[in-house]
């Protein structure tokens, strides 16, 4: 426990959690909220409804772009599509994080295309301009011929970009005024307990799955474990969750399962594998679920709107604690498909047909019930920042409200 006591600025938080979980699991108890809470059916479905959605939340917030497992050296790159903007991170020479619209300032051509990989400099492929990592612009291929232009005017286009536990987010507006601090509520010291900045980036793929919020609502669930995962999670038996809030972020742990020995256990005793287990979800579109398949290792799931409402794409990040060995890495790969298809073949095959069902108006609400608080309160989020104007953003993040 002393390593992460080192890495956590104050363990006192998870500290309580557990404690909460303990009498909760003594009692027979768990947390419910006030009442059932509602969702109209078509905010899962609307075109105008997503296109809000997409304006006001994916656009504005701060969304985690990248482990940084995944850029690990200077000069490390990630170009990707983050709906529909184009974005690219790259470390520089000093170790920190940059991230830049993917956009030549003579055109507007795509500097790299979408991957990873590792650069000097960025040069257009088009008519070969160059810039260094920081963004500035540093040669222009005949210059003498193009004209006259003020290169420090026409550097990449900086993104609002901050690196913290191991995880690496960036704003999508350059103009944005948000503050990450206020964002992310002190959740980003709970998660430097895992201690991902040292972590080892094992496996992606993507898949496809039905509207972001329905796929979402699905991370925030334990409630259908037991019945929707019952071959493929058949050690799990419970179907209840309690919920823990820090703005708009959330961690989710079992309030019953698991918890015979820990109960019986001094605080001193508890393991940094308890502190830190549960789902661990980060507004809007991020879930990180732990698993010891081959290893300490977390599934760190993606979440971006499609280019419709009726659709959504989520990475899958299988980050483990240290390179595996031969016998790890075989036991990896398994846990590793079978979270594919657990996601893939059960979660999301339900909620593409979920979606199919709303989309042919069979029901004008969905319903949220006092054992499902995760989702009253990311709706809630969801439906106040859309109501919030661009002045008044950090303001409504800074209250934590």
């Amino acid at each position: 426990m002393a390593e992460a006591e080192s890495r956590i600025a104050s363990k006192e938080p998870l500290l309580e959690v557990a404690r909460d979980r303990v009498r909760h699991f003594q009692s027979g108890t768990m947390a419910l909220a006030d009442d059932v809470y509602s969702v109209p059916a078509s905010h899962y479905f609307d075109e105008d409804r997503f296109k809000l959605e997409v304006d006001r939340i994916f656009k504005r917030v701060p969304l985690l772009l990248a482990p940084t497992a995944e850029l690990p050296n200077p000069g490390d790159y990630k170009a990707m599509d983050v709906c529909g903007v184009p974005v690219v991170l790259v470390r520089n020479a000093d170790g920190q994080i940059n991230a830049f619209y993917n956009s030549c300032s003579h055109r507007g051509s795509y500097l790299l295309d979408e991957g990873t990989g590792n650069i000097k400099r960025f040069a257009c492929p088009y008519h070969g301009w160059t810039f260094d990592l920081e963004g500035d612009l540093q040669s222009i291929v005949l210059e003498k011929n193009f004209g006259l232009i003020e290169k420090s005017q026409y550097g990449l286009v900086s993104l609002p970009v901050t690196e913290r536990a191991g995880l690496i987010w960036a704003i999508l507006n350059p103009q944005s005024n948000v503050d990450f601090d206020a964002f992310l509520a002190g959740y980003d010291e709970l998660l430097s307990g895992f201690g991902f900045e040292n972590w080892h980036l094992f496996q992606t793929r993507t898949l496809r799955g039905p509207n972001w919020k329905i796929a979402y609502d699905g991370y925030l669930d334990f409630y259908h474990l037991p019945v929707l995962h019952r071959t493929t999670f058949a050690d799990i038996n419970s179907n209840k969750g309690n919920y823990y809030a820090y703005g708009p972020h959330q961690r989710l742990v079992f309030p019953d399962f698991g918890l015979d020995g820990v109960a019986k256990q001094a605080e001193s005793e508890w393991s940094e594998q308890f502190l830190l287990d549960g789902v661990w979800t980060i507004f809007p579109h991020i879930s990180i679920a732990s698993f010891d398949g081959g290893g300490r290792g977390v599934m760190l799931s993606q979440l971006f709107p499609g280019a419709t409402p009726g659709e959504s794409f989520t990475t899958q990040y299988y980050l483990m604690e240290s390179p595996p060995d031969e016998s790890q890495r075989e036991a990896a790969v398994e846990q590793f498909t079978l979270l594919k298809y657990v996601v893939e073949s059960e979660d999301y095959a339900t909620g593409l047909a979920q979606q199919k069902s709303l989309e042919a108006g069979t029901r004008d609400h969905v319903l949220f019930g006092r054992n499902e608080g995760g989702g009253h309160t990311f709706h809630r989020w969801v439906q106040r920042i859309i109501d919030t104007d661009d002045q008044q953003l950090p303001a409504l993040f800074e209250s934590g409200i």
